[in-house]
């Protein structure tokens, strides 16, 4: 079962927009991510995304490409500077799930996951982004098993 994390895709500054909508490069970026996984068939029953508009709109955008069986849902928890150890205790190795947020909630989940510390960064994410992982059973240990990224350089 597999945990794909994304980073909402760019958005505005507040001065353009307070609600932080996304950018027209936002949008271009998390439509192609999404196509490409299409296109791999990768398959995510449920999408869940932080309250914040930018993250609703890149949660949207995911779901209207890889149509998930149970739909999007808003979920607390997930804001930029939340514990991601309270949040990790509800993660269900065994449950497919995709959750669109922020930074660095995303980046401290991951090394939390992976290392146990918050401190020790193991990814660098991109905004639209999507890194995947699962949870190694033989170990039960958690590892990144592939990302798909807007730029590669």
């Amino acid at each position: 079962m597999a945990l794909l994390l994304v980073q909402h895709g760019k958005c505005l500054s507040k001065e353009e927009d307070p609600e932080r909508s996304l950018s027209e490069e936002g949008v271009d970026d998390v439509c192609r991510i999404a196509d490409v996984a299409e296109a791999y068939e990768v398959y995510v029953p449920r999408i869940v995304h932080s309250g914040k508009k930018r993250s609703r709109e890149t949660a949207k955008m995911f779901a209207a490409v890889l149509t998930p069986s149970d739909g999007i849902d808003e979920i607390e928890g997930i804001n930029p500077m939340d514990n991601v150890s309270d949040f990790a205790e509800t993660i269900d190795p065994n449950e497919d799930l995709m959750i669109v947020g922020h930074l660095p909630f995303l980046d401290r989940l991951t090394s939390f996951l992976i290392t146990g510390s918050v401190d020790k960064s193991v990814f660098k994410f991109q905004n639209g982004g999507i890194v995947c992982l699962i949870k190694e059973p033989e170990n039960d240990s958690w590892v990144i098993k592939w990302a798909l990224m807007p730029d590669i350089g």
